[in-house]
C-alpha cells in the first residue's frame, strides 16, 4: 500500500513509553511503519517516572505519562483521547511482608510521586490511614517488592504485572486502590495518558490519534503479530502474565476514552485538586485537539 507523503508524515516524532507489555503492544504496529500514513517514530523506553519528568521539562513529542501528571503540563501538552490505560479491577496494589500491617507512621515505596498510582494512595490514605504514613520513597517500579519482601521498606505501592506476581515474593495484598476509588466514584481507573505537544499542531494531533488507535487496532486483529516486541522488552517476564497485563490494561478505553474516561479522569484530578495534591485543572485543559 502507498502512502502519500505529507509535512506531517515526513518528520520522525520522539515518543518515549515503557517497556511494559501494554504499551509496546499498543504501539507495535506504528512504531514498525506497519500504520499507513502514520509519521515515523523513534522510541526511547523509560519507566514512567522519568517519562513524567521529560514532560514536566518539555522533552520529545509524544510521550506516555501518568494522569496525575497532566496538571503540570497542559500548557505545553494535549491529552490524546486514545492510546492510555484506563479499566476496571487494575489499580495500584498496597503491599506488605505481614497481612493487615497498620500503616500509621509506616515507610511506604511507590513509583512516582507524580503517579496516578501515587494520587490514588493519598486519595485511599486520607480515608483509611487516619494518623497518616510516614516517610514515601521513590523506587522503579520493579524493586519495590523485592524491597518490602527485604524488609527495606514497610510496605509498597506496586503497578502493572505485580497484580499478578507479589505472591512470588511472599507478600500480602493490604489493600486494592482500585477498589477503592471504584467504590467511592463508581468510575473506571485511570492510570496512563499518552500525550502529544500542542506545537505539533491540530492537523498533526488529530494523525496521532488515528495512529495511536489504528495501532492498538492492528495489535487485536493480530495479537502473534506484536509478541515478538513485547516479550524483547517485557524483562524476562513470563509470556502467560505478559498476555494477562495486556488483557487488563488495552481495554476499550484505550481505543477511545469516551464519556466514562473522560468523566474518571476529570473526577481524579479534581478530587486531587480540592485535596492539594495537584493544582486545579483549567476548564478545557482537556479538550482534543
Amino acid at each position: 500500500m502507498s502512502t502519500r507523503v505529507t509535512p506531517e508524515t515526513e518528520r520522525r516524532l520522539q515518543i518515549a513509553y515503557s517497556p511494559c507489555p501494554n504499551d509496546t503492544f499498543v504501539f507495535d504496529a506504528w512504531a514498525h511503519g506497519r500504520v499507513p500514513g502514520a509519521p515515523a517514530l523513534d522510541v526511547t523506553f523509560a519507566d514512567i517516572d522519568i517519562t513524567n519528568g521529560m514532560a514536566e521539562r518539555g522533552e520529545f513529542d509524544v510521550l506516555k505519562v501518568s494522569y496525575a501528571v497532566l496538571p503540570y503540563v497542559l500548557d505545553e501538552y494535549a491529552l490524546l483521547p486514545c492510546g492510555g490505560a484506563l479499566g476496571r479491577g487494575c489499580g495500584p496494589l498496597v503491599l506488605t511482608r505481614e497481612a493487615g500491617t497498620d500503616l500509621t507512621g509506616r515507610t511506604v515505596a511507590v513509583p512516582s510521586e507524580r503517579s496516578t498510582a501515587y494520587l490514588l494512595f493519598r486519595l485511599w490514605a486520607a480515608d483509611t490511614v487516619p494518623g497518616g504514613v510516614g516517610e514515601v520513597v521513590v523506587m522503579p517500579f520493579h524493586e519495590i517488592m523485592p524491597a518490602v519482601r527485604d524488609g527495606k521498606v514497610d510496605a509498597g505501592l506496586v503497578i502493572h504485572e505485580a497484580r499478578f506476581t507479589y505472591q512470588n515474593y511472599g507478600l500480602h495484598k493490604l489493600a486494592d486502590m482500585g477498589e477503592h476509588w471504584e467504590a467511592t466514584t463508581g468510575l473506571p481507573i485511570p492510570l496512563g495518558a499518552i500525550i502529544a505537544k500542542r506545537s505539533l499542531g491540530a492537523r498533526t494531533l488529530e494523525l496521532l490519534a488515528r495512529a495511536a488507535r489504528t495501532s492498538v487496532r492492528a495489535a487485536w486483529d493480530d495479537p502473534e503479530a506484536s509478541r515478538a516486541y513485547v516479550l524483547e522488552h517485557a524483562q524476562e517476564m513470563d509470556p502467560k502474565v505478559a498476555d494477562q497485563h495486556i488483557g487488563l490494561y488495552v481495554n476499550e478505553f484505550t481505543a477511545d476514552l469516551g464519556e466514562d474516561g473522560y468523566a474518571a479522569v476529570r473526577g481524579l484530578l479534581t478530587r486531587a485538586a480540592a485535596e492539594g495534591l495537584v493544582p486545579p485543572l483549567g476548564s478545557n485543559a482537556l479538550d482534543f485537539p
